[in-house]
């Protein structure tokens, strides 16, 4: 879905035309509860928790992509991008266009490097000694020239460790790496990986079958990261219980009994769709799962909580229809619920 070239063609349209919307904050305006610099030298609010989105716009058409950076500032201050960790030593690759994007729409953009395909727990190439410089040079590369104030390597790593535990142990030894290597450059950079919770939780049934066992979990791999700042976690409870409410009370209060880092969930999602057989959700469950989840996770402090989409995606079922607007662009129930949580300081 990532396309550096049309990349490179609406930087050059940013930066020749200005986009199209003007930044929340114009230049030499003040603001007294700016918090957290965006590594581009533009300041976001005091929050008890950073919320937002990851980069999805209904296509990479210009027009697409202009119509969604218009919408982010409403979601929160926060965009994501997770894909290849190669994309992170291109000059016009997505990580460096996120970079752009958040100076002229003021907003903290967090980059994610992925090394395997969740879908088939494969590696996108050996670790390697090759790959492994390799991605500890193009991670301190962008950290130095970029400063970020968040920076993540790996995403649902708990799946790489189902379908392969030596390859996972490879990961460990190559994150705590990376970890020196970025610090090296960007001290103040919070690093973080990141977990799929269910399946942490030994949850590995619903949906997609399997069986839902909370004794066969794996909170353990936690401990193999200590020089993370954040612990991330995926979560989608939708593939696991058929109703918000069947989400049991303690479903993310149970994290910190496993850790004692700072947590972040880099997507929660849940489907609006009318199926699949079995597991029919509706826009107005969408809604109410965005309230559930508040609710559940109480006094948590989460860094920041991220929607996966504004826009319903062309990707599998029933992800297509985790937007928070549908695919014609109007916004859903849900949409209103994500932008009236306060997440602001108290």
């Amino acid at each position: 879905m990532k396309q550096p070239t049309i990349f490179s063609i609406i930087i050059i349209i940013i930066i020749l035309y200005g986009a199209c919307s003007p930044k929340v904050q114009e230049e030499g305006d003040s603001n007294d509860s700016d918090d957290v610099n965006n590594g581009n030298g533009s300041d976001t609010k005091s929050v008890d928790f950073y919320k937002g989105v990851s980069l999805s716009p209904r296509s990479f058409s210009t027009d697409d992509f202009l119509d969604f950076l218009s919408l982010v500032s409403e979601t929160g201050e926060i965009v994501t991008w997770a894909g290849d960790w190669m994309e992170m030593g291109e000059e016009n690759g997505a990580p460096y266009a996120m970079m752009v994007f958040a100076a002229e729409y003021d907003f903290i953009p967090v980059n994610i490097a992925g090394l395997y395909s969740q879908t088939v727990g494969e590696l996108a190439q050996p670790l390697d000694a090759a790959s492994r410089m390799h991605y500890k040079e193009i991670s301190a590369r962008f950290a130095q020239e970029y400063q970020p104030h968040f920076l993540g390597f790996g995403v649902e790593m708990n799946i790489l460790f189902e379908r392969s535990p030596l390859e996972f142990a490879q990961w460990v030894t190559l994150f705590e790496e990376v970890v020196d290597t970025v610090r090296s450059v960007s001290p103040d950079t919070k690093i973080f990986t990141i977990f799929q919770l269910e399946r942490m939780s030994g949850l590995r049934g619903g949906l997609f079958g399997g069986e839902n066992n909370t004794l066969n979990h794996d909170w353990d791999l936690i401990s193999q990261f200590p020089s993370a700042d954040i612990i991330g976690f995926t979560t989608y409870p939708g593939l696991i219980y058929r109703e918000p409410d069947d989400i049991p009370d303690d479903h993310y209060t149970q994290i910190p009994t496993h850790t004692m880092k700072s947590i972040a969930f880099f997507e929660i999602g849940w489907h609006s769709h009318a199926g699949p057989v079995g597991w029919e959700s509706s826009e107005e469950e969408q809604a109410e799962f965005i309230r559930r989840f508040f609710e559940l996770i109480g006094d948590l402090e989460p860094e920041m909580t991220i929607w996966p989409f504004i826009f319903d995606q062309n990707v599998t079922n029933p992800f297509h229809t985790m937007g928070l607007r549908r695919a014609d662009g109007s916004a859903k129930p849900s949409w209103n619920e994500w932008i009236a949580i306060d997440n602001s300081v108290h």
